[in-house]
């Protein structure tokens, strides 16, 4: 029994001493980045003023396909940048929303480059119906770090979810009030845009993006409590 137990010691003792070899070499570095948000409610802002403009017939059927380069050009590329930069920057709920968004965007426009001016497709519809939900459950999850961003991504599933019953639909109050909803998501992502671009050129928050839980301490919490769960983020731990 005693040699039992001085074996387990030993076994103990190495596998303490292999891990404290191994830690000393495990180097885990953060990259600074410059936050992608500003750019991604931009790219949001810019993609609901021009697809409102259409719905409220400020611009002829005829100039769909401009809107599309538009969507295309500008709104996916943005909010695709901003994905990106989200994911890098460790931000995974907001990367995931500005993923979505930029892809409804892109196949928005795909299907008004490929179908007569003024037209519906049921089949754009009901995609609309999976990127309403999405984006609700992403304002949802983020309402418990940021306000304004929770806010946005709310106005933004309402948004799509009208645009998705008018071309199930139909009709043109359905069409007319996913453009004014439009009109109001621009404004709230204008403001977020802004807020976001503020506090990252002057290091402090100027216009309220009502942070709170995570997203406080993102802002006013010291190093350690923004790394001290670092060895379980994805890419550090062993699986996602």
């Amino acid at each position: 029994m005693a040699s039992s137990v001085s074996a387990s010691r030993d076994h103990t003792t190495a596998a303490d001493g292999a891990w404290d070899g191994l830690r000393e070499r495990i180097s885990i570095q953060l990259r600074p980045v410059g936050t992608p948000v500003a750019i991604g409610f931009f790219g949001l802002a810019a993609a609901t003023l021009v697809l409102s403009s259409l719905q409220l017939e400020w611009v002829p059927v005829t100039d769909g396909r401009n809107i599309a380069f538009a969507l295309m050009g500008f709104a996916f590329l943005a909010q695709g940048t901003a994905a990106i930069f989200s994911f890098l920057a460790r931000d995974g709920t907001t990367a995931t929303a500005m993923a979505i968004l930029g892809l409804s965007w892109l196949v928005i426009a795909l299907a008004t480059l490929t179908s007569p001016p003024g037209s519906t497709s049921k089949a754009l519809g009901v995609f609309l119906l999976f990127t309403a939900s999405a984006i609700g459950l992403s304002a949802v999850t983020t309402s418990m770090s940021k306000v304004v961003p929770a806010l946005v991504f709310l106005i933004a599933a309402v948004r799509f979810l009208l645009v998705a019953i008018y071309e199930l639909d139909g009709g043109s109050d359905w069409k007319h009030a996913a453009g004014i909803t439009g009109l109001v998501l621009f404004a709230f992502a204008m403001y977020a845009a802004w807020a976001s671009e503020l506090e990252d050129a002057m290091g402090k928050p100027i216009l309220p993006l009502g942070r709170r839980r995570k997203g406080k301490t993102a802002m006013y919490g010291s190093l350690l409590e923004q790394v001290k769960e670092v060895s379980h983020e994805p890419g550090v731990r062993t699986q996602l």
